[in-house]
């Protein structure tokens, strides 16, 4: 019987996808002389071929809590469209507008809860338990919104 190492990493042609070979390989061949049918080939020993799957540099970024908010419900409840973004290497990108989106849109609506409510910077010398109260509950608002337009959709 003859042993042959097996390849460290080979491509498969019809993937394209690398493999790389974990463990220990060879190939056993019995080959008995002038019968071309009693070939007999066969891969022993312990270990696997991986694929050797590898991802291209991404840009590092700071989440804020509507990123991380946003990352956590695509992988708990939209799997799909996590493993694809991730994959594609667009996940990323997608979390970076979707806060800055959040974070512009939260103070757009708060401008406008201010002025619809009427609260001024001068409640806050006069009475400033209600102002206190008054813009807790727009803050509130604004994210509700926001969490249901950009965040769980």
């Amino acid at each position: 019987m003859e042993n042959k190492e097996l390849k460290e990493r080979f491509i498969d042609e019809k993937t394209g996808i690398e493999y790389k070979r974990q463990g220990d390989y060879y190939y056993e061949s019995n080959k008995v002389l002038g019968h071309p049918q009693a070939i007999f080939d066969c891969v022993s020993g312990s270990g696997s071929y991986i694929p050797n799957l590898v991802l291209s540099k991404q840009k590092k970024i700071h989440l804020n809590k509507y990123g991380r908010m946003r990352l956590n419900y695509l992988k708990e409840y939209k799997k799909a469209e996590y493993t694809i973004m991730f994959m594609e290497n667009t996940l990323i990108n997608h979390l970076e507008e979707i806060q800055e989106t959040a974070t512009k849109r939260i103070d757009l609506i708060i401008d406008d809860l201010k002025a619809k409510s009427n609260i001024t910077e001068d409640m806050k010398n006069t009475d400033m338990l209600y102002w206190i109260g008054t813009m807790n509950t727009i803050k509130q608002q604004a994210e509700e919104i926001v969490l249901n337009e950009l965040i769980y959709q």
